[in-house]
């Protein structure tokens, strides 16, 4: 999973996500990779129709050159900060996370799948619930006023 908390003054705060399952398969990568990192920004970025201030962590993928290069070609709309090496008081993204492993807590899943179900569930909820996204940003202490 790889997922962006988004704010903007007098808008809804967003939850912005990519889900992969990993099975395992010869060739099959295991994580995301930069280019899954530079879709989603794009998505958020035309999701949210302005520019965009990325504040991620340290994660090699993120630091990567080619990555280095996109945040380079896309100035004029993207910002990036890196959090501290472990910072996860101030990742917002953690307090999501938080209520996903919260949802699924209980779920004695058979398979892989409805383990993967029961988790995109819960962050589509999340989605819709824009109080729990505020309450992850604000616990990190930005002003969503301001």
């Amino acid at each position: 999973m790889a997922g962006m908390v988004c704010f903007r003054r007098e808008d809804r705060s967003r939850l912005i996500y990519s889900f992969r399952v990993h099975r395992g398969r010869k060739g099959e990568p295991k994580g995301f990779t930069w280019q899954d990192y530079r879709d989603l920004i794009v998505r958020a970025h035309n999701q949210l129709k302005g520019p965009i201030v990325l504040v991620c962590n340290n994660l090699r993928t993120h630091l990567m050159p080619q990555m280095k290069d996109f945040i380079a070609a896309n100035e004029d709309w993207l910002t990036v900060f890196h959090f501290p090496s472990y910072a996860p008081d101030l990742n917002p993204q953690e307090g999501i996370w938080s209520l996903v492993k919260r949802a699924i807590g209980n779920l004695a899943a058979a398979n892989l799948d409805q383990l993967a179900a029961a988790v995109k569930r819960s962050l589509k909820k999340t989605q819709y619930r824009p109080h729990l996204i505020d309450g992850c940003l604000i616990g990190i202490g930005p002003t969503l006023t301001s």
